[in-house]
């Protein structure tokens, strides 16, 4: 009895052994398997957003797109997938519309083109002027352009609960009475959400680096109303910035090429590629999407709604 026991003992020990040994490796396999699927899931992102909630507005913005080269036409092809599934009326251009000098004849090729399949959807652009767009009659043509929903060289225009307020940001610009409807038509506003937006960057980590001009006579004012958002363009990258002072700072200028760009102490997401950027807009919060050419969500951010 005593040797029959030791050996069933011997045996359930070689047993348990295996067993665990399979069963670790099964649990490796497993957690393999779900590494794969997860990582499969984070580079494939659907378009459809994933929450049930509509959202109080949904539009998108780009700039320095007016090349009518390959490149804007792939991106204008990607805008036009993510309106198909993703419904939008508003497009945000941020300026340098029209290469390599404003020349509004080229209209038809740097804009009406590319962008035929959304406004055919009734897509809405509302542009402000680049530094490229002023360079043929200071850029009046284009504030003339019916297409570019543009009142004046800067402008205000509100969408449900949104406040929008293009600016004018070249160098030749009317700064004096600029700043001033500025200040008093941000103070007007009763809008909960306020975006402002114009060509040049305040703050970047691409080629032209941090705009202490604008940094100095702007963001005081978008501190002092609590605008929550600046879209421009005119580093041709991707970049999102965290919160500073209650404002987000992002830059949406690779619309039909790209430039380097590095990350800064203000960077939550930089990029070097082809993309625009997408806005669901609801009561409490704002989601950013960077979207590429190959029609991937790759940088994901939410601005939240502070209480007074």
């Amino acid at each position: 009895m005593s040797f029959k026991r030791r050996q069933f003992l011997l045996f359930l020990s070689t047993l348990s052994g295996f067993s665990l040994a399979f069963l670790s490796k099964i649990f490796r396999n497993q957690s393999a398997a779900s590494a794969d699927i997860n990582s499969a899931i984070a580079s494939t992102i659907t378009l459809k957003p994933a929450a049930s909630e509509t959202p109080l507005l949904r539009f998108v913005s780009l700039a320095d797109t007016g090349t009518g080269a390959k490149s804007q036409y792939a991106v204008a092809k990607a805008m036009t997938r993510y309106q198909s599934q993703n419904e939008f009326n508003l497009a945000i251009l941020a300026g340098d519309n029209i290469y390599n000098d404003g020349e509004i004849e080229k209209i038809n090729a740097v804009f009406e083109r590319p962008y035929q399949p959304l406004l055919k959807q009734g897509v809405k652009f509302h542009a402000c002027l680049g530094n490229h767009d002023i360079r043929t009659d200071n850029g009046d043509p284009q504030v003339s352009y019916p297409g570019f929903n543009m009142p004046g060289r800067y402008y205000t225009f509100r969408r449900d609960s949104i406040q929008f307020f293009a600016l004018d940001t070249n160098h030749n610009a009317d700064w004096k009475n600029q700043l001033i409807w500025l200040d008093q038509e941000l103070s007007r506003s009763d809008a909960p959400w306020k975006i402002v937006f114009g060509h040049h960057q305040i703050y970047s980590s691409g080629n032209y680096g941090l705009n202490q001009p604008l940094n100095k006579v702007l963001t005081p004012i978008f501190k002092k109303h609590g605008v929550q958002l600046y879209i421009n363009g005119h580093d041709h990258n991707y970049e999102r910035t965290r919160s500073i002072n209650g404002t987000t700072y992002l830059i949406c200028g690779a619309g039909a090429g790209v430039r380097p760009v590095g990350r800064s102490a203000w960077t939550e997401y930089s990029a070097s590629k082809l993309s625009f950027a997408a806005f669901d807009v609801y009561s409490d919060r704002i989601i950013i999407s960077g979207i590429g050419t190959n029609n991937r969500v790759f940088d994901r951010g939410i601005i939240k709604l502070q209480s007074a």
